[in-house]
């Protein structure tokens, strides 16, 4: 009995003195990485973007300007933490509206929101798309943005389908 009461006050001892040393370490609490007010082409405010962003030490946004010049002309942006992409946002430039696709996401089995002409939205990701001029003809080209939103490691998924739905 002796030996049990030795060992339960050594076990304490060290656990005492392993929270005392963790407190005493100055670590804090991890968070998702400071963004930019505006990021990809200034279309999302960071506040939007961060819900669905893991926690992690740096951020970094890449993305080339937004000029889609003609048909199937596209631009990625994407946002990584700690050198891992968890962001990405696709604007594609069509010349008709039957080009714009989204069969690849049918097994998401992705719910529509009221975004642009059509949109949709799914766990991990949200398309729409819109009419910047119609088509003339069957053979005369219009201008239709088909943008597309990817995340990965969502913290908390039940916030992705609101925050998704404020693009």
């Amino acid at each position: 009995m002796r030996r049990f009461v030795s060992a339960a006050a050594a076990v304490s001892i060290f656990v005492i003195l392993a929270g005392l040393l963790t407190g005493c370490s100055g670590s804090k609490e991890k968070a998702v990485p400071e963004l930019p007010k505006r990021i990809c082409w200034n279309a999302f405010a960071s506040s939007d973007v961060s819900p669905v962003l893991p926690v992690g030490d740096k951020a970094a946004v890449h993305h080339r300007p937004f000029v889609l010049a003609e048909d199937l002309d596209s631009v990625t942006c994407s946002v990584g933490i700690d050198g891992v992409w968890k962001f990405l946002a696709d604007a594609t430039l069509h010349g008709f509206e039957d080009q714009i696709d989204w069969t690849s996401m049918d097994k998401a089995d992705p719910q529509s929101i009221d975004v642009g002409k059509k949109g949709i939205i799914w766990d991990s990701g949200a398309a729409a798309y819109f009419i910047c001029e119609l088509s003339k003809g069957p053979n005369s080209p219009g201008k239709y943005i088909d943008l597309t939103i990817y995340t990965d490691s969502v913290p908390d998924e039940a916030k992705l389908p609101s925050v998704l739905r404020h693009f």
